[in-house]
Formats: C-alpha cells, sequence, structure tokens
C-alpha cells in the first residue's frame, strides 16, 4: 500500500498574535469621530449591489470583519439572521467554523492576512449551505504603490519588509477553481485616496486594519529613514497631495 504523505504546512508570513492585536487597535482607533473607514464601505456598499444584481435574499448569514456593523444591521433589518465575527475576538479563519448552514457568507477586509488562504476558503466553502454564496474582499496585488516606493527609497540598499506579499485577479480565480467555489467571479477595483502626508496615510492604514502583520517585519524605521521616506512620498504627488490606490479584490462562489 502506497503511503500518503503528510498534508503541506503552508508558510508562516503572518504573526496570529500580530494580527489579532492589529484588529484589537483598529476597534480602539474607530471609537475616534474622524477616523477613516472608507476601505469597509466599499466593501458593504459592493456586498449590497451584488446582492441587489442577484436578486439574493439570504435568510442567515455570517459577516467577518466588518467593524462597524453596518452590514449585519442593514441585513437584520431585511430579516436576516446575522452572526458577527472577527479575528479581534479570536475567531480563526484557518481552522473549520463553529458554525454552519449559512445562505451568505460575507468576509471584508481579513483574507489577506492568513497563511493558509486555501484552507480559509474551503472552511468558508463548508459553512456554507447548499446554494450558499460567498462575497470576501480584501487588498491585493497594485495596493499602495507610492508607500512601497518611498519605504523601499528610505531603505536603500538593504530594503527591509514593510508590507505583506498579496494577491492578484489571477491567483483569485485559481484559488477559488481549487476550493471548490461554483459559478466563480473575480472581480478588482481601484479606490484612490488623496494624502497630505506619509503620516496621515499611515494613519489611515492603522485606523482601517490594514498595517503590518509579517511574522518577520523587519526593523522599525529610525528618525532618519522616516524623513526619508516622508519626503519621497510626498515628491510623488503634485500640490501638496499624494494619490494613493487601493486595490480591493472581491472572490465570490456557490456551494453547489
Amino acid at each position: 500500500m502506497a503511503s500518503m504523505s503528510p498534508p503541506r504546512t503552508p508558510p508562516r508570513i503572518f504573526a496570529k498574535n500580530r494580527r489579532q492585536a492589529l484588529r484589537q487597535r483598529l476597534r480602539a482607533l474607530q471609537a475616534r469621530p474622524d477616523a477613516a473607514r472608507y476601505l469597509i464601505e466599499d466593501m458593504i456598499e459592493d456586498v449590497h449591489e451584488r446582492l441587489a444584481f442577484l436578486r439574493f435574499d439570504p435568510r442567515r448569514v455570517l459577516v467577518v470583519g466588518d467593524y462597524t456593523g453596518e452590514l449585519a444591521r442593514s441585513l437584520r433589518a431585511k430579516g436576516c439572521e446575522v452572526i458577527e465575527a472577527d479575528p479581534a475576538d479570536g475567531f480563526e479563519e484557518e481552522q473549520p467554523y463553529p458554525f454552519g448552514e449559512f445562505d451568505l457568507i460575507a468576509s471584508l477586509g481579513t483574507l489577506d492576512t492568513v497563511n493558509d488562504l486555501p484552507g480559509a476558503l474551503i472552511h468558508i466553502r463548508q459553512a456554507l449551505a447548499k446554494g450558499g454564496m460567498m462575497i470576501t474582499s480584501f487588498l491585493s496585488l497594485g495596493s499602495l504603490a507610492r508607500l512601497r516606493e518611498a519605504m523601499l527609497e528610505a531603505d536603500g540598499e538593504r530594503p527591509a519588509p514593510r508590507l505583506h506579499p498579496m494577491v492578484d485577479v489571477r491567483a483569485g480565480g485559481e484559488l477559488l477553481q481549487r476550493t471548490g467555489f461554483a459559478d466563480p467571479v473575480i472581480d478588482q477595483r481601484g479606490l484612490k485616496v488623496a494624502f497630505r502626508s506619509l503620516c496621515r496615510l499611515v494613519g489611515d492604514l492603522r485606523a482601517q486594519g490594514a498595517s503590518n502583520v509579517l511574522a518577520d517585519p523587519g526593523p522599525n524605521f529610525d528618525r532618519a529613514a522616516l524623513e526619508r521616506a516622508s519626503a519621497a512620498f510626498t515628491a510623488k504627488g503634485e500640490d501638496g497631495r499624494t494619490v494613493e490606490t487601493f486595490e480591493i479584490l472581491t472572490l465570490s462562489g456557490w456551494r453547489k
């Protein structure tokens, strides 16, 4: 009898403890009246548009990652039963879900920082009822190009890992096929935001849970490196504003 090889262990790119701490810090920062939340607002609007276009009225829904609670509130107003979950509370996306049989699972802004993305998608599919739908959105390849360039210039000849690797459209499509979703749809859209300074961009990233959770994040910038990065970021703009792009990848599919 041929021996079976053990399952491959995914590489440890992200630190789970840092990821949970980031989500907890996000909640504290979101308590401020001027907190940025344009990424999650865009993702929520997209979920509503997809459901309306498909004329899909789920009865039982799981929402993961919406720290505003807005998607759950709006779905409950339509009569849906909604469960909310978040990595900040220890919800583990890389393990089988402790609940299931959902008509819809909407995962917003969290799956770009799991070590085993194929496994996480499989757990979503298994938590869906037959005929259930997944919609997941997260930042993808092409995001934060100006920030990446500024940090590389600041680091000079010895660049450090500061921004995590991201999934592109092609890989997203392959993931949906690999994990068994039916009728997969892959979309990417760019959201452009202008910033007066690197400091403001970094503040927005922290407030929206989009900052570094790498297992090996590299050394912090010293004052001189931070000044170089800030100057490089400003130099890439015009009229005192630098436009940064957030590429949001949305994967959707069904459990047949």
